[in-house]
């Protein structure tokens, strides 16, 4: 295959990218990237080491676009919200790369830029030491738990109309909170999870004095 007269990381990761959004992260392999590439998977070796900073890229590819700049005033709930949202809708458009947030939290750019910023906004907010950690680590959990559930499980899929069927002499809470959750868009599902994570920070942010 004819090697392309220029190429660069972000030109890889879109690569990789394609066919994560075409096949499926399982589909993800060197070989597969050369092969969108029009080269062979020995040269693309010229580029990039293995799968593991194909992925990298990816991920820096899918965040880098990001807007992280968020209004000074207003509650720091409000700007949490916003980051949290804007980093939701970059990875719901590629939501087969949900899993690589996660496994590549502490190497990728993306990732760290995000971090950064959400800090910053927590420490202006007042949580510091071990608080700070733990509301860190709260969102970033429900984040990627949320968008995990929405692609693998969600409330408008099968699962839900396998749990609504259930018997509900046997079941009744779980089946009449299936049958709910059907009505529930994902907007809701997502925004109104993150409400109650950050009402229980703000109510932390009370108790300690703040």
């Amino acid at each position: 295959m004819p090697r392309p007269r220029s190429l660069s990381h972000p030109g890889i990761a879109a690569a990789a990218l394609a066919v994560i959004d075409r096949e499926g992260l399982a589909a993800l392999s060197m070989r597969a990237v050369a092969g969108e590439l029009g080269m062979s998977t020995m040269a693309l070796y010229r580029y990039v080491n293995d799968r593991e900073q194909l992925e990298r890229l990816v991920v820096d590819l899918v965040l880098g676009a990001v807007d992280l700049e968020v209004p000074s005033r207003g509650a720091w709930s409000e700007r949490v919200t916003i980051l949290v949202g804007r980093v939701r809708d970059a990875i719901r458009a590629h939501p087969s790369v949900v899993p690589l947030t996660l496994a590549h939290r502490h190497s990728s750019e993306g990732v760290r830029r995000f971090g950064e910023a959400l800090l910053a906004v927590l420490t202006e907010a007042g949580f510091a030491g071990a608080r700070r950690v733990i509301a860190f680590r709260c969102l970033n959990s429900y984040v990627i738990g949320a968008l995990q559930a929405e692609h693998l499980g969600p409330l408008s899929g099968p699962g839900t109309t396998q749990l609504a069927a259930l018997s509900e002499a046997a079941y009744p809470f779980l089946s009449s909170t299936a049958r709910d959750a059907r009505r529930v868009p994902p907007d809701q599902e997502f925004f109104g999870g993150l409400a109650i994570v950050l009402r229980g920070l703000h109510a932390d942010e009370q108790r300690s004095g703040r």
